[in-house]
């Protein structure tokens, strides 16, 4: 798969860089990463973030003008990306609208969706212990940093996850009361967040036996509220239609 150039997005200048230049600016942002992960924003200084990624700090303004604050922006939506997609193909995996579980399979796929959405934080500890900052460091990182993460990653992963629980809901499974959004916040924040935050996102790894005291609670206390009622959807053939 070809690598997205970080800072690409919108603006589309990276993309119009030669070669050389772009390879530099990325293993700029691969190092800053890193750096950001374990300084934080406020703490990360431009000259530690140019040691890491081993050029002067004229070569870091040189590929972002903006300092410290265009070059966290360009960390975030990259590293942000990586992880939507592998969160959104987890999502469209395991919960896909055309092959919906057997009702009473329902509990143990949701468990299983969220032990995959766990396991991407295991894969991307760099990227997490960036998001610890951004929560920690809130008040200090730039309005539009903050944006241009929740747009390159966190909205497009929720709204994969209401689209996969309207598709539970087609398929009579369960009810999201009119709002698969909020559905899809509740369910992360009893689920997988409830994992996050405990472990500090993986820093202090739980125990396998509590990780699945909370799945499993998480997923039960959600199916709980949000369970169909009116049992599953059925086709023509009268079968339920996660036996098809």
């Amino acid at each position: 798969m070809e690598e997205e150039a970080p800072g690409g997005g919108p603006e589309g200048t990276a993309d119009a860089l030669p070669p050389r230049k772009l390879a530099k600016r990325i293993a700029i942002v691969r190092a800053a990463c890193a750096v950001f992960g374990r300084e934080g924003y406020a703490r990360a200084s431009v000259d530690a973030l140019a040691a890491a990624a081993g050029v002067s700090t004229r070569t870091l303004y040189n590929h972002f003008p903006g300092g410290k604050s265009e070059l966290f922006r360009a960390v975030v939506t990259w590293s942000s990306g990586e992880v939507r997609d592998a969160h959104v193909a987890t999502v469209r995996t395991l919960l896909d609208p055309g092959r919906p579980p057997h009702p009473d399979n329902l509990e143990r796929d949701l468990a299983a969706l969220v032990r995959a959405l766990i396991d991407v934080m295991v894969e991307h500890p760099d990227h997490f212990a960036l998001v610890r900052h951004v929560h920690a460091e809130a008040d200090h990182v730039p309005p539009e940093v903050l944006a241009a993460w929740k747009s390159a990653g966190p909205g497009p992963v929720g709204d994969a996850l209401a689209d996969a629980l309207a598709g539970l809901e087609e398929a009579g499974l369960i009810d999201v009361h009119g709002d698969a959004e909020l559905a899809g916040a509740h369910f992360t924040a009893l689920t997988s967040s409830a994992v996050a935050q405990l472990s500090h996102y993986g820093v202090l790894p739980l125990s396998e036996a509590r990780t699945d005291r909370l799945v499993q609670g998480g997923v039960a206390a959600f199916l709980r509220a949000y369970r169909s009622r009116r049992g599953p959807a059925r086709e023509a053939s009268g079968q339920p239609a996660g036996d098809l």
